[in-house]
């Protein structure tokens, strides 16, 4: 087994980070600093701030499921840098931030989840049997 090299107090605070990174960055992004000329500022926020809501109370409790599903979320902001950066050269730099904040907080919420649950005895996996074959 393989030594965790990040405390699970740090691997929170990381996906924390990214989580509200996302959080302000996405609205000041999309209504502020780079305006969409297609969307209304209800739509803005209703697309790209509301999803991240769902998540926030089990973020900050702490609860590792909460960070595993999480990361269904993240993959939105995720995929949206991404085609951003493909199809819109001028907000590249908005983009890569949008990226390193949903990377940042994708690989926190994953070791969190991971090493939470090893520390509160939870499992996905079957048990094994005793029995030997």
């Amino acid at each position: 087994m393989k030594t965790q090299r990040i405390s699970t107090n740090n691997l929170k605070k990381i996906a924390l980070f990214g989580y509200f990174s996302l959080l302000v960055f996405m609205p000041l992004w999309l209504l502020v600093l780079s305006p969409s000329e297609s969307l209304s500022t209800t739509t803005t926020l209703l697309f790209f701030s509301l999803p991240l809501l769902f998540p926030l109370k089990g973020l900050l409790q702490g609860n590792p499921f909460t960070y595993a599903w999480s990361n269904f979320i993240v993959l939105i902001y995720f995929l949206h840098s991404l085609t951003t950066l493909w199809v819109l050269p001028e907000d590249r730099i908005w983009a890569c931030l949008e990226l390193f904040f949903a990377s940042t907080m994708f690989l926190g919420a994953t070791y969190y989840a991971k090493y939470k649950g090893q520390e509160l005895g939870l499992s996905i996996r079957k048990p094994k049997d005793d029995k030997t074959n």
